[in-house]
């Protein structure tokens, strides 16, 4: 009898030392284990781009689909979050969880968002690890703030991006702004062009602001000729740009 307590004491002192190796994924080990290229600027947009998020608190970043204008944010948030320089990462895009199909998916509001953060997990993943992630986003160290509950809430020591933004209201883009607390890198993307609200845009509204009161906060425009995601992505968005001006 006294053994089988031996080896049962036995066998979980060692199930808890592997669930220690799998939650502390912080310190140097998980940093040697996962240490993935530095990310490569491919046309000279992303490169202001990705100098702007060095230099700069805060950026706007414009244009169409495929630049890789969501994929180098999230892919720098999870470098700065792998190397310890940020204690979280914040993800938000606008009237996601009270839209009229979000409401046919099961669960609480975080889950129902789930779904459109996909692309934005599925890059982070690839630099920190899915199982780094999993355990993150249990902590709250990766976390998805819809704007229904984002009044009231101050972030610090946090990369935060707010994605498709030219679909927030004037109100919303402003309740977003004054949430950003102290030592916080904030990426606001949108294309002021695909803008599916009727009311007036927040992301044309902060663009009027930054430009007329000369404030501190770069913006990078990609164009139709930026774009990297495929020869077909860039076929398809030169044929509705040309649709869109005739």
């Amino acid at each position: 009898m006294g053994k089988q307590l031996a080896r049962k004491r036995s066998r979980g002192s060692r199930v808890q030392q592997r669930d220690a190796e799998i939650i502390e994924f912080k310190g140097s080990k998980f940093h040697h284990d996962r240490n993935p290229p530095p990310i490569k600027a491919l046309n000279s947009t992303q490169a202001d781009y990705l100098a702007a998020l060095t230099h700069s608190q805060q950026i706007v970043v414009l244009g169409p689909a495929g630049a890789g204008k969501t994929w180098i944010a999230a892919t720098y948030a999870a470098d700065l979050f792998r190397q310890g320089r940020i204690e979280r990462i914040v993800l938000t895009r606008p009237n996601v969880p009270c839209g009229r199909s979000l409401g046919f998916f099961p669960g609480t509001l975080q889950e129902k968002f789930a779904p459109w953060a996909v692309p934005i997990a599925e890059a982070i993943k690839e630099r920190i690890g899915e199982g780094a992630f999993d355990v993150a986003v249990k902590r709250g160290d990766i976390e998805m703030v819809p704007f229904e509950v984002m009044r009231g809430r101050t972030w610090k020591n946090a990369f935060v991006l707010l994605d498709e933004a030219q679909n927030t209201s004037v109100m919303e883009i402003k309740t977003f702004l004054t949430r950003i607390g102290e030592d916080c890198i904030s990426v606001v993307n949108g294309d002021v062009s695909q803008s599916d609200i009727r009311e007036a845009s927040g992301l044309r509204k902060m663009i009027e602001l930054i430009r007329s009161h000369g404030l501190p906060v770069p913006v990078i425009e990609f164009t139709l000729d930026d774009i990297v995601r495929s020869g077909l992505c860039a076929m398809w968005a030169r044929a509705f740009e040309g649709e869109a001006r005739m």
